[in-house]
């Protein structure tokens, strides 16, 4: 099990998905997403991979996880392992362009 921390502007992007009523299914998907995370960042309905074209602040492996799957502009997250052990860092929650 790992404990998931947010950063500011994930925080910013998840409060503007939430207040948007519009995108109640949209937020209620991320929210299942991020705690199958915190179970198993390999569950299979995440499709985790890691995504090679950013890095974490230290270097880090960035990894994709899906919210939505077969949706257009389905929500993405985008997260790396640490710092502390057994956490994960949510970087961003984003729509797929």
């Amino acid at each position: 099990m790992f404990t998931i921390y947010i950063t500011e502007q994930a925080k910013q992007q998840l409060n503007a998905l939430k207040n948007d009523r519009g995108l109640n299914k949209r937020y209620k998907a991320v929210k299942k997403a991020l705690y199958l995370l915190a179970e198993n960042p390999r569950h299979k309905s995440l499709q985790t991979h890691e995504f090679t074209s950013l890095k974490g602040p230290q270097g880090e492996k960035v990894f994709e996880a899906y919210a939505e799957q077969a949706t257009p502009a389905a929500y993405r997250i985008f997260w790396y392992y640490g710092p502390e052990k057994n956490q994960i860092t949510i970087l961003a929650v984003v729509k797929h362009p």
